[in-house]
């Protein structure tokens, strides 16, 4: 139960960067240097949080691959039930969604997101 409530503490705190900084580069970013430029310069940023507040949220706990790979699994599936909701909310279809999911910017906002959910996963150095 425990690793639940971490994945969506982890979640939580890295989409709140993630609207804050998406709505800066689909803004203001990306119509002067194209989608895929755009989510290349805040990808590092997001997944430089990502380490540091999972990390933060890991701390002291001691826990097994098992409760880790479901922290980051948690926060996945709400990463994808959030991100799908705001494109239903401004008018997009599952079609739409999928549609900018699979082109070049989507894929490479993809891979980040995979590699959050995987975070959790990478053991503290001693």
């Amino acid at each position: 139960m425990a690793a639940l409530a971490l994945g969506m503490r982890y979640f939580i705190g890295v989409f709140a960067l993630g609207f804050l900084l998406g709505t800066v580069s689909t803004l203001w970013l990306a119509p002067v240097v194209g989608d895929v430029l755009a989510v290349a310069i805040e990808l590092p940023m997001m997944l430089a949080f990502s380490w540091l507040w999972c990390r933060r949220l890991l701390a002291g706990r001691s826990l097994a691959m098992g409760g880790r790979a479901i922290i980051g699994g948690t926060a996945f599936l709400w990463l994808m039930l959030a991100e799908l909701s705001l494109s239903l909310a401004f008018g997009g279809t599952l079609a739409t969604h999928l549609a900018a999911l699979l082109a070049p910017a989507g894929l490479l906002g993809l891979a980040g997101q995979l590699l959050f959910a995987a975070l959790p996963l990478i053991p503290k150095a001693k």
